[in-house]
């Protein structure tokens, strides 16, 4: 796990000079002309304890900046107290580090005059030249402009003793602070935050995880660690002299003026084309990597049945250069034709591999095995539907490696691979996540990938419509937009083939717009409030094991149950009554306190964008392979401010996501693509979490035995059994609450199981999070809605 973390205190400053940069200046040698070359700095000559410091902060220059050694801070002793394994990117009176194995060329420290440097990591696309300009207006207060370089990446601007740190807009690269030594620390992982001011679980934030993972009203700002808070996407973490801080948006909000200029459909489909043609060229135009793996001399030779490629893999480590994957859908397949399209050598670096001078787009295709007609031989549950889709998902990416600047290579995997296969082994993330349960199964995919590899999570909640924005058609009064999304859904209704079903599929226009006008009128308080007093009704618990109400079987179904302001999760039937009540009253609070502006499909489809970037950082976590680097597009904040620009109706067209695709292919001269282009390919993993769920229920069951989460109240460990029993035996239960309650179950015993923490020094060991364990009986801090005035 990479990540950086640093702070900034008061006590850095010695008292009666902690003002701005000119404030702090070493008046004496500025006013006698001497030669500093840098008189204007925010340093001065007192380290942490007030004490004059002979040394001058700027006498040695790292590799990454100034004063590489300078960092010492009061930890409770007379060590030094810093990161393990971090190196440092800049030193005192505000340090910052680096942790992890992060590359040469990920972090960039740029100075656009004495006292104002910007630091950079991860893939940004800027050159030196555009850092320091954007250094330039984020010094006057402009800090958008640090979010706009294509990549995915965070940046850090520090002007005197004013600090911002910005955090993207899907949530991705989020952005955590907690208060410490009398100022600010931040980090862009939560754990090492914990460890810092050992701070001790927060189970009112873990059963909103389970109860409404997707509602921002629930979650709030908060962290599973008490004490430790997240910027909320979007926004930026400004601090100010070690003492204030403050977090400020830097997007506007969209019109609610009814009378709003449309935006032109092909203007706004251009604008994703060139983000999306942006950020891919921004991975391509970066240096080329290789493991220590490529460069070994040690190549075992010919071995009968294993070429070049296959030896290396059994050596260990990802392929050297770039590869993509393709699993036959729209969103990964544009981004491979797109890498492969692009001028330039799309594959491996310059003289290693086969050909020796570069060889073509490594495009990975995952062939499941225990999925469609594989699971019939081996008598499991057997669905024509899902073994038809299955079969067409294949023969695309099939069709699409038919590139020739690609080359394909297929990956089986059998039961080994299913979801749940492997509970035991695996990483620590730095939060929980569903992806937790399926690491593995990603794991032996990105193994036979590239040092930099493509992945097209979040299209989907980038690109598609949230069925909320239906009534956001309705409030802009463009009736006439429903009439093509409610003809799909009605024909996919009608083409289920069960007779009971064919006559609903005559409902269906009047069942969906009664839902989204329903949704229109409600108004944003009332809408959580419903949501919160469903959870404190009997009646949810009570009914916890009847079908599935979000209709996993229908599209129609599950539109309607998302036609909400807020819905419980999956999770949410089994876990306690005290727990759910504890959620409500956030849910309350939330809606009293900040009452919401925005439209119900743009909040809704904002929540599931945060929450799809959320786990995908999960899985770049639990899934990760040393020298290998996992990148999603999709998510960058150029690409996702694109998005935006799309209107409404050009989203709730059936296929909208495919034909936007399309013509970004076609605006990089890739103009065929194979038929069925953009069908749905969700059935298969719906199908592989079940199956997991069927061959894993002793392991599962073993789990939940006595399972902390029970230890802490938020749920009865003979109720999950009992949801284990009965999905495994294919009752039309949710399988994905299960795969939330053994992901969050995972994650605590794996943060209780440690023995280490985060930080080295004099007081280090006495440094670690959730060191108290569970204690049922101080579970939750309650969080009361406000008195009304």
């Amino acid at each position: 796990m990479r990540w950086l973390v640093g702070w900034s205190s008061a006590a850095a400053a010695p008292q009666g000079r902690r003002g701005g940069a000119r404030a702090t200046t070493n008046a004496s040698r500025t006013s006698t002309g001497s030669d500093d070359p840098y008189p204007y700095d925010a340093h001065d000559r007192y380290d942490s304890f007030g004490r004059y410091d002979a040394h001058d902060p700027y006498d040695s220059y790292g590799r990454y900046g100034h004063a590489p050694h300078t960092a010492h801070v009061p930890d409770g002793g007379d060590g030094i107290l810093a990161p393990v394994g971090a190196q440092v990117v800049w030193g005192d009176p505000d340090p910052l580090w680096a942790v992890g194995d992060w590359r040469p060329d990920e972090i960039r420290v740029v100075e656009a005059q004495p006292g104002s440097r910007l630091a950079v990591f991860g893939c940004c696309g800027a050159s030196d030249d555009e850092l320091r300009l954007g250094l330039i207006a984020a010094r006057g207060g402009a800090f958008r402009h640090l979010t706009a370089w294509p990549g995915s990446y965070t940046a850090v601007a520090c002007v005197g003793r004013r600090l911002t740190v910005a955090a993207d807009l899907a949530g991705v690269r989020p952005v955590f602070h907690t208060p410490w030594a009398r100022g600010t620390a931040y980090a862009t992982a939560a754990l090492p935050l914990a460890d810092l001011v050992e701070a001790e679980l927060d189970f009112g934030h873990l059963a909103a995880l389970l109860a409404c993972p997707d509602a921002p009203e629930a979650l709030g700002d908060g962290t599973p660690y008490r004490g430790v808070s997240r910027v909320p996407p979007g926004h930026a973490l400004i601090v100010r002299d070690g003492g204030s801080r403050e977090i400020a948006g830097y997007e506007s909000s969209t019109s609610l003026v009814v009378g709003a200029p449309p935006v032109d459909p092909e203007a706004a489909v251009a604008g994703v084309r060139d983000a999306l043609v942006n950020a891919v060229r921004a991975r391509l135009t970066a240096p080329r990597h290789a493991s220590e793996h490529d460069t070994d001399a040690r190549d075992p030779g010919p071995v009968p049945g294993m070429g070049p490629a296959d030896r290396q893999r059994a050596r260990g480590g990802p392929a050297p250069g770039i590869g993509a994957d393709l699993s036959g859908g729209p969103a990964s397949g544009t981004l491979a034709l797109l890498a492969a399209g692009l001028p330039g050598t799309p594959g491996t670096v310059f003289g290693s591999g086969a050909a020796g001078a570069g060889e073509r787009l490594l495009a990975v295709t995952f062939n499941d095995l225990t999925t469609g007609t594989g699971a019939a031989h081996r008598g499991g549950p057997h669905d024509p539907a899902d073994a038809e889709d299955h079969t067409a998902e294949l023969e695309r990416a099939h069709a699409i490696a038919q590139n020739p600047r690609l080359r394909h290579l297929v990956v089986t995997g059998g039961e080994e691979t299913l979801p749940y296969a492997d509970l035991t082994a695996g990483p620590l993330t730095d939060e929980p996540g569903p992806s937790l349960v399926a690491a593995e199964r990603h794991r032996s995919r990105l193994t036979a990938g590239s040092a930099d590899h493509f992945v097209g999570a979040g299209a989907r909640q980038v690109l598609d419509a949230h069925p909320a924005r239906l009534a956001d058609l309705l409030l802009d009064r463009r009736r006439r937009h429903l009439v093509r999304p409610v003809a799909a859904l009605a024909r996919a209704e009608g083409q289920r083939g069960e007779s009971q079903v064919a006559g609903r599929s005559l409902l269906v226009p009047v069942t969906i717009y009664r839902a989204a006008r329903r949704l229109a009128r409600t108004p944003y308080r009332e809408g959580v409030e419903q949501t919160a007093a469903l959870m404190r009704d009997g009646g949810f618990t009570a009914s916890a094991f009847e079908p599935c109400p979000d209709g996993g079987e229908s599209a129609v179904d599950a539109s309607v149950a998302a036609l909400t302001w807020c819905r419980p999760g999956p999770a949410a039937r089994w876990l306690t009554g005290e727990a759910l009540a504890e959620v409500s009253l956030r849910l309350e609070s939330a809606a009293q306190a900040r009452p919401s502006v925005e439209r119900p499909g743009e909040r809704r489809a904002r929540a599931a964008l945060a929450r799809s970037a959320a786990d995908h950082r999960v899985l770049e976590q639990a899934a990760e392979l040393r020298n290998q680097r996992l990148h999603a597009p999709y998510f960058d904040n150029q690409v996702v401010r694109a998005a935006r620009e799309l209107p409404d109706a050009l989203r709730v067209r059936p296929g909208a996501r495919a034909s936007i695709l399309r013509a970004a292919l076609a605006g990089a001269g890739v103009h065929d693509v194979p038929s069925g282009w953009g069908a749905p390919t969700q059935a298969a993993h719906h199908a592989a979490l079940r199956a997991g769920i069927r061959l894993a229920s002793e392991r599962l069951l073993e789990l939940f035995q006595a399972p902390l989460l029970a230890e802490a109240g938020l749920v009865e460990a003979r109720v999950v059994r009992q949801a284990v029993r009965r999905v495994a035996r294919g009752e039309p239960l949710p399988a994905e609450g299960i795969a939330d309650l053994a992901a969050m179950e995972l994650w605590l015993s794996r943060l209780l199981a440690r023995r280490g923490t985060c930080w080295t020094g004099a007081a280090a060991p006495r440094h670690r999070a959730a060191a108290a364990g569970v204690h049922p009986d101080a579970r939750y801090e309650r969080s009361l809605p406000p008195t009304p005035r």
